[in-house]
């Protein structure tokens, strides 16, 4: 099984073309105004021009309107949505309706009895995301540098298509790959040198990491 890599909440040139170099198979840009890894669509639509159709492109909103999602639509065209709020089954439907396009339900997750959140979505969104519930204060659904008990995720069912999130870094890629095998990772915070600042040497190393651990898993 292939492993998805995403590379989210990034912002500049050069850390788009590292991370597709490295083996991104999705970048992430957020939209959101409270998160330091915001970005305009009108600034969306310029860093694509660095993508160039070579990876698959996210949209990550919280809670966002249709006329926000308009807008990033008609300049990002992503190829995936992902709602990182607390959207309803009904508003993935929505969404997915009005813009013909994949989407990606996160979800936070800090027990087992969180994932009993998802049965309503099974069969309506196309992926799910999970990640750790932030720390108390935090205004950020994600991108906190925090995670949960990789363990938890033993007990999903096989047929559930995820990316795993939440303090993902070069040093614990390993351990999280061993105990859960995701089908896909996500990682923002593990590959900045401050909040919203993507390092293209961690980028690298990060993805150096994620070889290593496959080789030994082999």
């Amino acid at each position: 099984m292939t492993l998805d890599i995403k590379i989210c909440g990034l912002s500049t040139p050069e850390a788009i073309r590292t991370a597709i170099d490295a083996g991104a198979s999705h970048v992430g840009f957020i939209f959101f105004a409270k998160s330091p890894r915001n970005v305009t669509p009108a600034r969306a639509r310029e860093l694509k021009i660095e993508v160039s159709g070579a990876v698959k492109t996210v949209a990550v909103v919280v809670d966002a309107s249709d006329e926000f999602l308009d807008e990033i639509v008609a300049e990002l065209a992503p190829d995936i949505i992902q709602l990182h709020g607390k959207e309803t089954p009904e508003r993935v439907r929505q969404v997915k309706a009005r813009y013909q396009r994949p989407v990606m339900k996160a979800f936070s997750i800090s027990e087992a009895s969180d994932f009993d959140q998802i049965g309503p979505f099974r069969g309506v969104a196309d992926r799910f995301l999970f990640d750790a519930k932030p720390p108390k204060g935090s205004e950020l659904p994600g991108g906190n540098g925090v995670s949960f008990d990789w363990r938890l995720l033993a007990a999903l069912d096989r047929d559930i298509d995820y990316m795993l999130s939440g303090g993902l870094n070069a040093a614990n890629i390993g351990d999280a790959l061993r105990l859960s095998n995701p089908p896909g990772i996500d990682i923002s915070s593990g590959v900045e040198s401050a909040p919203g600042i993507k390092d293209t040497a961690l980028i690298e190393e990060f993805f150096k990491a994620v070889r290593t651990a496959q080789a030994l898993a082999a």
